[in-house]
């Protein structure tokens, strides 16, 4: 597995795995009709805009192995300072094999030497024990809950983990 910068030519097969991932992970935590409606459309605007004119110090890596897309990380700087891990994917099928573990400390490398002193933060669904269990491993720390709303009209019990 390799883990590089992502490109523009990546936003197609990011997008793809974001809705895959979602569907997979979110099942039974968000709405059925929201998870097959039109995410994948909606998914690749998002990665397209994020990638024909990225944010001023956004961070985007994939874990690759030759042509295969293995899950991608995605960060942005916050107007309070902090950085948002907005996103860590693996594709499902191929968690638990470290995938996630990688983008992870790549992500954090990459944050700690492009913007020293910042606190890299995350928010994830208070349902979706999975990742909870795996941020916890991986050293972060409850900083905040609030309810999350989706434009797509509902809401869902969240959680913000930083990394010290």
């Amino acid at each position: 597995m390799e883990i590089r910068a992502g490109v523009r030519d990546d936003a197609d097969g990011i997008a793809a795995l974001h809705a895959e991932s979602w569907r997979t992970a979110y099942a039974g935590i968000m709405p059925d009709a929201f998870l097959s409606g039109p995410l994948d459309d909606e998914r690749l605007a998002v990665w397209r805009g994020r990638l024909e004119e990225p944010p001023r110090g956004a961070g985007l890596f994939v874990a690759v192995d030759g042509v295969d897309l293995l899950g991608f990380a995605y960060l942005i700087p916050r107007p309070d300072g902090r950085l948002l891990l907005d996103n860590l994917h693996a594709r499902p099928g191929r968690t638990g094999g470290g995938i996630g573990s990688g983008l992870l400390r790549h992500a954090r490398a990459w944050a700690a030497a492009a913007h020293p002193g910042r606190t890299v933060y995350l928010e994830v669904l208070r349902a979706n024990t999975r990742a909870v269990s795996f941020y916890e491993r991986h050293g972060a720390v409850r900083t905040d809950e609030r309810t999350c709303v989706f434009d797509q009209g509902f809401e869902l019990p969240e959680l913000e983990y930083s990394f010290t």
